[in-house]
């Protein structure tokens, strides 16, 4: 049974893969057919399409950082909320509120979606 700093540690491990940008890493906390959905955006599946969508992401901001606020844990699903911060690329930042709920298989996660209304980071 995974106890709920062991959650965290996990949950801190991914938002520092992501937050540094390291795709690598970020793509080794999915199965190799992951589903993963940003906000309104189209699922897609597999590690190759999942990497082209977080690159392109990853291109258009340039840095992000997560406050965890909250996490929920039932069997194979955990659900976690906070705050993540953007730089943009002119240098302004924005701080959105979020929740992902991923499903997991085994320790790698099979379903990952985030809900965040992302349209106010490309407003100006």
């Amino acid at each position: 049974m995974t106890s709920d700093a062991d959650v965290r540690h996990g949950l801190d491990r991914l938002f520092s893969a992501i937050d540094t940008k390291d795709i690598e890493t970020f793509l080794s906390f999915l199965t190799d057919d992951a589903t993963f959905r940003f906000g309104s955006a189209p699922a897609v599946s597999g590690k190759k399409n999942i990497r082209g969508a977080v690159d392109s992401f990853f291109s258009s901001i340039a840095s992000s950082h997560h406050d965890v606020a909250n996490v929920l844990r039932d069997g194979a699903i955990q659900v976690c909320e906070g705050e993540v911060t953007y730089r943009r690329m002119d240098g302004s930042e924005l701080s959105l509120p979020f929740t992902n709920v991923f499903e997991l298989d085994g320790p790698l996660i099979h379903h990952y979606r985030i809900y965040i209304d992302i349209g106010p980071l490309y407003t100006t």
